[in-house]
């Protein structure tokens, strides 16, 4: 297992050790209320693949997914009612750190907000990540690429 970055690391210096990844398939973020998703998760054929990154979150005033374009076009029917916000591109930052990092994403979106470039930050255990329009997303590596070890 990857030894996670301490807290007591700076900011700028977890990000100059990662690289950062994006992945190749474009994403859709998905709005469902939480009415409605009980509805979805009564079929199975509806969940998502696993073959791409993707992220469930529910809250008590909605339930929002981050699908793989290919997942979300499984849902789409089943998702009529849904908000969405399309065409995204995911960033992943490389590095494992551990939960009580201070400052990573914030010097990341400090970075980003000089380019106007808006982002929607997840969190897994271990790794950062980031959903960037694609249109914008030539630019946020423009502006990330100084500051990290490498872009993939």
């Amino acid at each position: 297992m990857d030894k996670s970055i301490q807290n007591n690391a700076d900011a700028r210096d977890i990000l100059r050790s990662t690289s950062v990844e994006v992945h190749k398939d474009e994403f859709t973020v998905v709005s469902i209320s939480n009415e409605d998703w009980p509805r979805l998760l009564q079929d199975s054929s509806l969940s998502p693949s696993g073959k791409f990154p993707y992220m469930i979150f529910s809250d008590q005033y909605e339930v929002t997914l981050v699908l793989s374009q290919q997942d979300f076009e499984v849902i789409r029917t089943a998702a009529a009612g849904a908000r969405l916000a399309r065409g995204y591109r995911m960033l992943t930052f490389t590095v494992p750190m551990d939960l009580s990092v201070v400052g990573f994403m914030a010097e990341i979106s400090r970075i980003l907000s000089e380019g106007d470039i808006p982002i929607l930050a997840l969190s897994a255990f271990s790794r950062d990540h980031l959903l960037i329009r694609q249109n914008d997303l030539a630019a946020a590596l423009k502006l990330l690429s100084p500051f990290v070890k490498d872009l993939c």
